[in-house]
């Protein structure tokens, strides 16, 4: 009986575990003002730095979807309007940032 108690908590934690994991996402890092669609006559890099300064948050543009993102270690406003590999923690619509790199243009 005890052996059966441990195997179900095992499973139980490795399942967790793989669910908690980060996953990788490539996309824009963009406002949740314009999200998708930046003002026309400004850049990307621009436009989303001056929604991030109107008190718009930043958010993931990726596959069609637009992501919330947690920054604790303020890692994208470097990546404002530019194309990144974005690794973190998705809980429901937020990512909770880990990792941010360069993308392809």
């Amino acid at each position: 009986m005890k052996s059966i108690c441990l195997g179900v908590l095992l499973s139980c934690a490795v399942a967790f575990s793989a669910s908690a994991a980060n996953q990788t996402w490539a996309g824009e890092i963009s406002d949740s003002h314009c999200g998708a669609k930046h003002t026309a006559g400004q850049t990307p890099k621009e436009c989303t730095q001056t929604c991030i300064n109107g008190g718009a948050s930043y958010v993931l543009v990726s596959g069609g979807k637009v992501y919330k993102l947690e920054d604790p270690s303020k890692l994208v406003a470097s990546h404002a309007g530019e194309m990144v590999n974005l690794t973190g923690e998705l809980k429901g619509e937020t990512i909770t940032v880990a990792k941010v790199e360069a993308g392809k243009k």
